[in-house]
């Protein structure tokens, strides 16, 4: 058992009527990271929008010194630039004309971009989100979006990093102070049942 699962206590379904999805930096840069999670990604992409929820990807890239903030030191120069092939979304999970493209260049995608006001302006009161890497911009964007007030969904299958324990990492931190976990198979079911109910 992952161990994740002692933390994860809190069991809430997402609204589809106030729920945003967030696939956070599907980039080529990220692909051999990503793609063990492109099956798990695209099917909760597909399940929100039958649900007519909203998607905001994010995309991660830098344009100059200026904008480099600490990332560059921690990283030894290793950065995203603009204009590249890496800088680009990996073409088979979209975005549609319809998504929403947030562009940034630091973990969070709160942090100098329009995304919250976006939100506000969507009705959003949820969030839920996907992408890479769990322990770096989902979780910084996911604890973020917590503080700012909204109520986080944090998907256990459609999010990867580096390695299973830094992944395993975050799960914890999210199920104990920030996010209620989901996967596509609770999803599905709880999207199911909203249909139902409306019924």
């Amino acid at each position: 058992m992952s161990s994740y699962r002692k933390y994860d206590v809190r069991k809430r379904d997402p609204d589809p009527k106030s729920a945003v999805l967030l696939v956070i930096d599907m980039q080529n840069y990220f692909y051999s990271m990503a793609k063990p999670i492109l099956p798990a990604i695209k099917a909760t992409i597909d399940l929100c929008r039958e649900q007519s929820m909203r998607v905001i990807f994010t995309r991660h890239r830098h344009k100059s010194p200026d904008d480099y903030g600490m990332l560059y030191e921690w990283w030894d120069g290793d950065l995203i630039m603009d204009g590249t092939v890496e800088a680009e979304l990996i073409p088979q999970l979209g975005p549609t004309d319809s998504d929403l493209v947030v562009e940034k260049n630091t973990y969070s995608a709160f942090t100098g971009t329009n995304l919250e006001q976006s939100l506000s302006e969507m009705g959003a009161k949820e969030v839920i989100v996907t992408g890479v890497m769990t322990n770096l911009c989902c979780e910084t964007t996911a604890r973020e979006a917590f503080v700012r007030g909204f109520r986080v969904f944090f998907s256990t299958d459609a999010t990867a990093t580096s390695s299973a324990e830094l992944h395993d990492a975050t799960l914890k931190n999210m199920a104990y102070g920030f996010a209620y976990l989901v996967d596509c198979k609770r999803l599905q079911d709880a999207f199911s049942k909203s249909q139902l109910e409306e019924e």
